[in-house]
């Protein structure tokens, strides 16, 4: 675990669930409460859109706060976490819809996790990041950072792919199916869990290959590697594309490279000290349950 802190708590940059401008009364509620406690708030320009306000730029919010903040659900706090990656600062995730694996804290929780946070009561817990890039074959060079995964697969639905997989620039397996999930421990349990991967603790730094309906007699299994390998993948033969976070999609053609790694620094992610991944999956996945 990690004993990392907040060296300030007087600015906190906000982003909110896009297309959803019914959130604006949370947000008003949750921005009331951080004031109440002489936080003082800023809105990323694209959601003040959203809901008729003022804000500022991404970046300038990002370089100024003292912590960032998603209210909305998982997939707002993946984006907000990919994005805001080159500065490093924590993230908190508020919850504005279901209890979300990421985005812990409800709305009606905000008042005692404030306290909780002023109190040093609170964690930050530094998740493992892929660090990526595409190399086209027309020396064209493309970077990404994800959270959850980095999928291989077809744009058409049901349509097969061939990825082939390097370790370390040694080839090791040719996958044929309807893709490739390269997962971390925190997307373990997002698309690699319904593909039949394994659920991995979300601070093990370990990647985790997972295919989708091999078209293989040899039975393919998923396979956990630790982090400080780096994966190399190509596509042979089909159209592909390269799904980053379930958000970011690039097209790729025979000849294009990706390359995964472990980032070199974590994600920042901050949560109640007395949170527990068990009881989170428990919750989630209904693991415990009679059947009966």
């Amino acid at each position: 675990m990690s004993n990392d802190k907040l060296t300030k708590i007087e600015r906190a940059g906000f982003i909110l669930k896009p297309d959803s401008p019914e959130i604006k009364p949370i947000y008003e509620a949750v921005k009331a409460r951080f004031e109440a406690r002489g936080i003082r708030v800023a809105l990323a320009e694209r959601s003040a859109r959203m809901i008729g306000e003022k804000g500022e730029s991404f970046e300038r919010m990002c370089a100024e706060s003292d912590f960032l903040v998603s209210l909305g659900g998982d997939g707002t706090l993946l984006s907000l976490v990919r994005r805001s990656y080159s500065w490093h600062k924590p993230v908190l995730g508020i919850n504005a819809g279901n209890l979300g694996f990421l985005a812990d804290i409800t709305v009606d929780e905000v008042d005692t996790f404030l306290d909780q946070l002023f109190d040093g009561e609170y964690r930050i817990d530094h998740r493992l990041m892929i660090e990526g890039n595409i190399r086209k074959g027309s020396g064209a060079r493309i970077d990404f950072f994800a959270l959850n995964d980095v999928v291989i697969s077809s744009p058409v639905p049901s349509k097969m792919v061939i990825v082939n997989a390097a370790i370390d620039s040694e080839r090791f397996n040719s996958y044929r199916g309807d893709g490739l999930i390269i997962s971390t421990p925190t997307g373990s349990t997002a698309y690699n869990l319904a593909a039949g991967g394994p659920v991995v603790y979300p601070l093990t730094k370990a990647f985790i290959l997972t295919p989708v309906l091999a078209h293989s007699l040899t039975n393919q299994r998923p396979l956990v590697l630790p982090a400080d390998f780096r994966i190399e993948l190509d596509t042979e033969k089909y159209e592909a594309v390269a799904t980053i976070d379930g958000q970011e999609r690039y097209d790729l053609e025979e000849g294009d490279l990706v390359c995964i790694s472990g980032a070199k620094e974590g994600a920042r992610l901050l949560h109640r000290k007395e949170r527990n991944y068990f009881s989170v999956l428990r919750d989630k996945l209904h693991w415990g349950e009679k059947n009966w």
